[in-house]
């Protein structure tokens, strides 16, 4: 049986004619955003990123103020209070971090065997240092290599590669040919012979770090150099008579920005784990000076009957490495107008 659908006749008075008005048929409804509005709007929406952002400034404050919470100097020794476990107020009474390690295969309180009434909340090494503020101390001195390292990195780069696409011809074969060198020539080989010239230390690691981490910087700047240097804005800039200076500055790096950003996010975590390496096998920074490769190579070497010793410092380089990539990632979607919804 077939149903039959009537339609119902609607009055001509429930309709409303619109009209629509030519002075605005051009309007625009939604907010004009820079490019920076934009991006931030959608580095918003990257909750990993986000989150990322808000755990490495937790590490950069803890950095800073960590040292100075519980009371104990990172370079202080006290052998009768070596080797001692985790062990923090309020948190022992739920049976973790409670100052019990392991004594001749028995479960035993260290700090009350020691006679000890100061707690250490990551323990000490074997020289009764407290390891929370050689931590934090660590982790400010790592983040200072890396953050300085990838200043350097990021302008010679930049003035490298900009100078070496913009006028191109001789100069920027010539400058190629410097770049080509310096990459056959592997980076290991250079920072070791730089930190043989030179006294260990922070400097040293920070010179060796950005011998050649420029390069790669460089050679970003000089290919997006002689992508914009031929598009029309820059021929109508040199055609009304701006000097080569100003077209770099105001037309050329302002569209480089975001990569060089993104680049810079992801020069930050190498130069961190590269410092970490070469304080793990001896050849950065010197005892009694702390970096989380020292505090990890300190950790490894005691790692089956200390394993706290390890596992705080390479959680830390962990979380950061993960947080700066995680950033670096989120940036990339934000600035690249190719990934706008």
């Amino acid at each position: 049986m077939r149903n039959e659908i009537e339609h119902e006749q609607l009055p001509q008075e429930v309709f409303e004619r619109i009209t629509i008005e030519s002075d605005q048929a051009e309007r625009i409804e939604k907010p004009s955003l820079s490019f920076w509005q934009d991006a931030w709007l959608r580095l918003r929406k990257n909750k990993a990123a986000i989150v990322s952002m808000v755990v490495l400034v937790l590490l950069v404050i803890m950095a800073l103020i960590g040292p100075h919470l519980n009371g104990h100097a990172g370079d202080a020794q006290n052998l009768r209070h070596a080797n001692l476990p985790p062990k923090v107020p309020g948190i022992e009474q739920m049976g973790i971090m409670d100052g019990v390690g392991n004594l001749a295969g028995k479960k035993v309180d260290l700090y009350e065997m020691k006679k000890v009434d100061e707690y250490y909340w990551f323990g000490t090494d074997g020289l009764g240092r407290d390891l929370f503020t050689r931590l934090w101390e660590g982790t400010q001195v790592s983040l200072f290599i890396a953050f300085v390292a990838a200043a350097i990195d990021m302008v010679v780069g930049v003035a490298y590669g900009g100078i070496s696409g913009y006028f191109g011809g001789r100069t920027d074969d010539i400058m190629q040919r410097v770049v080509e060198i310096l990459i056959g020539i592997p980076t290991l080989i250079v920072v070791i012979l730089m930190i043989m010239i030179m006294k260990p230390g922070i400097t040293a690691i920070i010179i060796a770090i950005s011998i050649t981490g420029w390069i790669g910087m460089s050679r970003i700047v000089r290919a997006q150099t002689l992508k914009y240097k031929s598009q029309e804005f820059v021929l109508a800039s040199r055609t009304l008579g701006s000097k080569d200076s100003k077209i770099i500055t105001k037309h050329l790096l302002p569209n480089m920005l975001g990569i060089i950003i993104i680049n810079t996010m992801f020069t930050i975590p190498n130069a961190i784990f590269f410092e970490a390496f070469l304080s793990f096998i001896g050849i950065g920074l010197q005892p009694p000076a702390a970096s989380l490769g020292t505090l990890i190579n300190d950790g490894y070497k005691v790692m089956e009957h200390q394993p706290y010793v390890l596992l705080f410092p390479a959680l830390v380089i962990s979380i950061l490495m993960i947080a700066f990539n995680l950033i670096g990632d989120g940036l990339r979607d934000a600035l690249d107008p190719k990934m706008k919804d």
